[in-house]
């Protein structure tokens, strides 16, 4: 029987929040707002790791990225490859475009992190989901970048 995952993660949370929703040990834990199967069992158990499990950042002044490796494996593009944001963005879904630029416009005018769920169309590997975890950097009341986590969601179909 395929186990089913729960519906897709899609919320805005304020930076003060920062902790419970972006530090990397909550995606380990058991008290995280969301449990993904098989991620909160890595932490019980210590049988399944995490893979792909990648960081990234958007200077807002020029849209430039800065990826780990692990995110270019995500999208199936060569490590250390320059990439634009308009090139990452193409391999969104075109639902998960939309609600991501909605939340990232959002998390920039209202200095709010997000988590959401997206599907992705990686340049030599087949469609599947990413979880995307962003969170402002700001300098005095202006948000300058967005970092965060991206990493394969196991067993989403």
């Amino acid at each position: 029987m395929k186990q089913t995952y729960p519906l897709p993660v899609h919320h805005s949370w304020p930076v003060y929040e920062r902790e419970r929703f972006f530090e990397l040990g909550q995606l380990h834990g058991c008290d995280t707002l969301d449990p993904i199967p098989d991620i909160v069992d890595v932490a019980a158990t210590g049988q399944r790791r995490l893979t792909r499990l990648g960081h990234w950042d958007c200077d807002l002044s020029d849209n430039s990225l800065t990826w780990s490796d692990e995110v270019y494996d995500i999208f199936g593009i060569r490590r250390g490859a320059a990439v634009t944001r308009d090139e990452s963005v193409a391999l969104y879904g075109e639902e998960s475009r939309a609600a991501m630029e909605k939340l990232r416009a959002y998390a920039i005018r209202h200095r709010r992190g997000f988590t959401l769920d997206v599907e992705i169309k990686p340049a030599q590997a087949a469609r599947r989901w990413m979880r995307l975890i962003a969170a402002p950097v700001c300098r005095d009341d202006q948000v300058v970048r967005l970092h965060g986590l991206k990493f394969i969601v196991p067993d989403r179909d």
